[in-house]
């Protein structure tokens, strides 16, 4: 029996994994077709991807389930499908996982407002993100990460619906970006000593932050987090900043350019490491070769 993740999480460093749809894409994902049914149609593609990061090091399975809420599914059809899509992704990564990794099943944003910014209420989009954590429960999931996200009512409800509809550890993270004067908000005005305190306050064990900045960035955005509580971090920072190359959106920093700031990362206080857009499984491995390092040295 495996300790849950937010226990390990607060005494030792552990490896999650990079990027998702990238890979998906390498696989013959096209444009505008729903990665999440992937999970239903094409297992194999999607088995192959939770096996490479695993290959590569890493010690948490994140599912293909990031737009598998009813309102992004929605956008092809498939609404009505949610619970069997998110059970299924979940499903695969155990699979491959195993009784020796944990399963992170990951939950993205709708996409919509919540009143009163929009139209959407609480209480859809808690029943939305309710659905989708009962199905990864249902799947074998350890944990759930909910990630991407830009405004911290929309984030407070996805954890009080994962804390109160199941028994899975939950994990907070959150996009900010660096603003002019050197500090970092998301989207919609949220500070990191904002966004932890009440995402802690809803019950999140283990709170950080993803996309959105490259790893030297996301350094600050740690120490941030640090400065103001005590519970496990997880850091997930892009390959660089995204650079346009040819009218393409690229991700540029090389595997050992982003294992050589693991240590600064961990000093920040991360305790859990992994990578979002444009991080391959070589950049896993080489980000988990730094910690293992760093282990061996203490």
């Amino acid at each position: 029996m495996m300790k849950r993740l937010e226990e390990r999480a607060g005494s030792e460093y552990l490896v999650a994994d990079g990027g998702m749809g990238t890979e998906l894409q390498r696989r013959g994902l096209a444009p505008g077709e729903c990665p999440e049914l992937w999970c239903v149609e094409r297992p194999d593609q999607v088995r192959a991807v939770y096996a490479a990061y695993r290959e590569a090091g890493s010690q948490i399975v994140e599912t293909n389930t990031f737009g598998g809420s009813r309102y992004k599914l929605s956008h092809y059809g498939l609404a009505d499908r949610a619970a069997e899509i998110n059970r299924a992704g979940v499903a695969l990564a155990r699979e491959v996982a195993g009784d020796s990794q944990y399963v992170m099943a990951s939950m993205g944003p709708t996409g919509l407002f919540m009143e009163p910014y929009g139209d959407e209420t609480e209480e859809s989009f808690y029943a939305a993100f309710a659905e989708q954590a009962r199905a990864f429960e249902e799947g074998g999931a350890d944990a759930v990460i909910v990630e991407t996200m830009m405004a911290i009512e929309e984030c407070c409800v996805a954890v009080r619906a994962v804390r109160e509809t199941t028994a899975l550890t939950c994990l907070a993270s959150f996009t900010f970006e660096p603003l002019p004067d050197g500090s970092f908000a998301s989207m919609m005005g949220v500070t990191p000593e904002q966004f932890a305190e009440q995402a802690l306050a809803a019950g999140a064990h283990i709170i950080g932050a993803n996309c959105g900045t490259g790893p030297d960035a996301m350094i600050s955005i740690i120490q941030r987090l640090r400065s103001v509580t005590s519970a496990p971090l997880i850091a997930m920072p892009n390959a660089g900043m995204p650079t346009l190359v040819n009218g393409e959106t690229v991700f540029l920093e090389s595997p050992e350019e982003m294992a050589s700031k693991v240590g600064a990362l961990i000093k920040a206080g991360a305790t859990i490491i992994g990578g979002c857009c444009g991080t391959t499984p070589a950049h896993i491995a080489a980000m988990a070769n730094a910690v293992q390092t760093l282990r061996q040295a203490e």
